[in-house]
């Protein structure tokens, strides 16, 4: 299977978390967005008359016939046909309910940047993005970053993956997200470490796998900056 990501070109963003399980699965994928007119590609599929069901933004994915929407209805998708999940039914919706309180952190760490509206620029609200910013540092991040440490410590088969002895789309995810904490509030992120051992060793362990390794230190892997979703302001991490 050849898989097709629409995203868009020049962030990670929410299609990072796709990308992810398909590089550490190999899988066979073109990023369609940053191919030539990749772009106006994806936008002539967004608008709905081309697709009987569109989605309401990026990223779908492609693979055959099947055209898929949203970052944790994709990874559901995938996971089974990449072996990124269990093959049992409660592990599966297991792995996606962690999956969805991912992207629940992620809607959260954007809002710090765009706390009144996704429309406006940082510039235009920097009181109430530094306000929400300490909302999220001080309560919100220990509280989901506390429940994962609890979700690893409670694995009845050890506390190197969040579901089962094996690798999932949920360990990946998890580390894209404490990478990309680790770059927007580096200084928060220094201090939450230290009581959140295991979530960082996870990180750590997911960078070292080979084929994650390669993909980190290749151009297929964007930098974190200012135009996507983890987004470093110092007045925001003080």
């Amino acid at each position: 299977m050849r898989y097709e990501l629409y995203y868009w070109d020049g962030i990670q963003g929410r299609g990072e978390f796709v990308r992810l399980a398909l590089e550490e699965a190999g899988a066979e994928y073109v990023d369609v967005a940053r191919r030539g007119k990749g772009g106006q590609k994806m936008l002539a599929l967004l608008d709905g008359r081309r697709v009987a069901r569109p989605s309401f933004a990026p990223p779908f994915l492609r693979a055959g016939n099947v055209m898929v929407g949203q970052t944790p209805n994709i990874l559901l998708f995938l996971g089974p046909r990449l072996k990124l999940a269990p093959a049992a039914e409660g592990g599966r919706l297991w792995t996606h309910q962690l999956q969805l309180t991912i992207a629940d952190l992620v809607g959260e760490v954007h809002d710090t940047h765009h706390p009144i509206a996704a429309s406006l620029y940082y510039e235009s609200q920097r009181p109430e993005a530094k306000r929400r910013a300490r909302h999220l540092v001080g309560e919100r991040l220990p509280k989901y970053l506390g429940y994962f440490e609890r979700v690893l410590a409670m694995n009845p088969q050890g506390d190197r993956h969040l579901v089962g002895g094996r690798l999932t789309y949920a360990d990946l995810s998890l580390f894209q997200l404490v990478a990309g904490l680790q770059y927007a509030f580096p200084h928060a992120m220094e201090r939450l470490a230290r009581s959140h051992r295991k979530v960082v060793a996870l990180h750590d362990r997911v960078a070292a796998r080979p084929r994650i390794a390669d993909y980190l230190a290749s151009p297929r892997r964007l930098a974190f900056n200012t135009q996507g979703i983890f987004r470093h302001y110092p007045a925001l991490d003080p």
